[in-house]
């Protein structure tokens, strides 16, 4: 082993330090306002070009079979996205084509219990060390119309990365929502 990896300990999986902790905060802060907000497109430029932006359904299943609650890859999803379907969603709203949304929903976006951890390369193919690990969870308030009111609840687990300007990005998202069953009209909010 070379000198150099002796001296600098491995921070695979270590919590963040407040610093870095804090960025990550106001990272999603912003995120959060810019959803709110409606600006989507300014939205897009927090997200990493090769994203991957996925949320499973969930089924309700017996305590010993919690493992198969959640939907694996390939099965059922409410969203399995990239940055790329992600933008071409947002140019529809922009066309005035999505019906959905138009008049457009008003949303309030909480997000809280942010821990961050530096990410494990042997949990995370194709990460290093200085990306993180991100649990967070939200609550996201939408109201449409005069009477169409929504509420989601849940997690997610992101991966951040730093751009070659330093600003953070979201290169993996994977959201978990509370309900099992959704029921909203549709589903034409970002989380």
């Amino acid at each position: 082993m070379s000198t150099a990896a002796q001296q600098t300990p491995s921070r695979a999986g270590a919590r963040a330090d407040r610093d870095t902790h804090f960025d990550v905060e106001q990272f999603y802060y912003e995120e959060a306002a810019l959803l709110d907000d409606g600006r989507y497109t300014d939205w897009l430029d927090l997200l990493a070009d090769d994203l991957d932006y996925w949320m499973p359904t969930r089924t309700n299943r017996l305590r010993r079979q919690q493992a198969l609650s959640v939907a694996a890859r390939g099965e059922a999803a409410f969203y399995d996205e990239t940055k790329e379907s992600l933008a071409w969603r947002i140019r529809r709203f922009d066309s005035g084509m999505a019906w959905a949304e138009d008049p457009p929903s008003r949303t309030r976006h909480l997000v809280t219990n942010v821990m961050v951890r530096h990410v494990d390369p042997a949990e995370h193919d194709g990460f290093g060390e200085d990306d993180l690990s991100v649990r967070s969870t939200f609550l996201v308030y939408r109201n449409r119309l005069e009477r169409e009111e929504n509420v989601y609840a849940g997690s997610r687990t992101d991966i951040l990365r730093r751009a070659g300007d330093g600003r953070l990005q979201v290169a993996r998202r994977t959201i978990l929502l509370d309900q099992n069953i959704l029921l909203a009209k549709n589903i034409s909010t970002f989380f």
